[in-house]
């Protein structure tokens, strides 16, 4: 049985951050159901690099975060349509929504008045910057929280900073937090019923930041952009080869030790420069100029099994296409296939959550939904005849 089995969680998200939130719940078994706008659903349904998926409502950013779920469309604006969520919410165990604060008040389906409705609902709220606040009330999409948070400041060297990091981490920490507190407000239901949870995307991502944060507000040292170097240790960086790039993470004596020995220049660990960590990070340019004349000998690919192999933390740098492909990734069972996904002609290949249970990886059965899939069939639960959802239909609650 999966952590989450007999869970229903509602679903009122979009694009990244709360789906991310619901990608990882449905994974550990949740009953997940999507409830989305009719006629246009979640904006991830029009984006990615394919023009015909987008054009489906099957964009690869929605393919990407939504198997497993269910989908139903629900006009949130129409009286009927308020009233068939809370139906749902009575029978819900959990309800994830990211829009603005204030929004789901102005709906009359905010937290005060869906707890009425279900004094054991677990209500997770995931915006920019919270419930409260000067900026509260700001739009922000991922790029906003990047700039906002410092994460881009100390991104890149000094030339480039500050820098976007390459995918929505702000998105995904923030979906992250989401579905660790709601794991954790579930499990205390029994004692104190229904939670409200109030997850900032900036907090979420200052929460991540350790050493960079850290040592600002415990020693007054202002982070900095250092490239590809590793702020605590050197040689801690990446290093040009014969062949690709080099991460080494040499951090402990034994292993910078090791490194001089197995590249052939065990004369660098006694000098002066180099002698003790401190050193070496004050030195680490001169450093690197020499420890990449030894590593010039072979490809980065060689060096990686090569120091791992000695104890010595090292690994090429690879693309997503190289890293996606490789063997490491195939037995662990990570990626999730579905050969069959309605209004799309190819198979999707998805990513699971990146834990075991048990020693399996956890995964989900149905690939994700076309927009209003499942509302029949999630409205005759609820007890509604065909005649009704049909009614609904026509009236435009639906």
């Amino acid at each position: 049985m999966a952590p989450l089995s007999g869970i229903r969680v509602l679903d009122l998200t979009n694009v990244l951050a709360g789906p991310f939130c619901g990608h990882q719940l449905v994974h550990m078994g949740a009953e997940v159901i999507k409830v989305e706008a009719p006629g246009r659903g979640d904006l991830a349904r029009d984006l990615g690099p394919d023009p015909e998926l987008n054009a489906r409502g099957m964009g690869t950013s929605f393919l990407a975060q939504n198997a497993g779920k269910k989908s139903v469309t629900i006009n949130l604006k129409h009286p009927q349509g308020k009233d068939l969520l809370k139906r749902m919410a009575a029978k819900a165990d959990v309800l994830i929504e990211n829009f603005r604060p204030g929004v789901m008040d102005r709906l009359d389906l905010g937290w005060e008045v869906l707890r009425e409705v279900n004094s054991r609902l677990v209500y997770a709220a995931i915006s920019g910057f919270g419930q409260d606040g000067p900026w509260r009330d700001r739009p922000a999409y991922d790029q906003i929280i990047q700039g906002a948070s410092g994460v881009m400041s100390i991104t890149g060297d000094a030339k480039s900073a500050p820098l976007r990091v390459g995918y929505p981490i702000a998105d995904t920490i923030g979906g992250l937090t989401a579905a660790f507190a709601v794991a954790a407000a579930l499990n205390a239901r029994e004692t104190k019923g229904g939670t409200f949870i109030d997850v900032s995307m900036l907090e979420a991502v200052l929460a991540t930041m350790g050493w960079a944060v850290s040592n600002w507000l415990i020693s007054g040292v202002a982070p900095e952009p250092k490239g590809n170097e590793n702020v605590t240790a050197s040689p801690s960086a990446t290093f040009k080869t014969a062949e690709g790039l080099l991460n080494i993470s040499a951090n402990k004596q034994e292993q910078w030790e090791v490194l001089c020995g197995h590249l052939g220049c065990p004369e660098l660990v006694d000098q002066s420069e180099f002698v003790t960590r401190d050193d070496r990070i004050a030195n680490r340019y001169a450093l690197r100029a020499a420890l990449e004349r030894h590593l010039a000998a072979k490809t980065a690919t060689a060096w990686a099994d090569e120091l791992s192999a000695l104890g010595v933390p090292a690994g090429a740098v690879l693309t997503v296409p190289e890293v996606l492909a490789h063997q490491q990734i195939a037995d662990r069972g990570f990626l999730e296939t579905f050969s069959e996904v309605p209004r799309v002609d190819q198979e999707v290949k998805i990513v699971r959550t990146g834990v075991k249970l048990d020693g399996v990886s956890p995964r989900v059965a149905t690939p994700p939904p076309t927009l209003g899939q499942h509302t029949s069939e999630v409205l005759a639960k609820l007890g509604l005849t065909e005649a009704e959802i049909a009614a609904l239909s026509d009236e435009g609650a639906i």
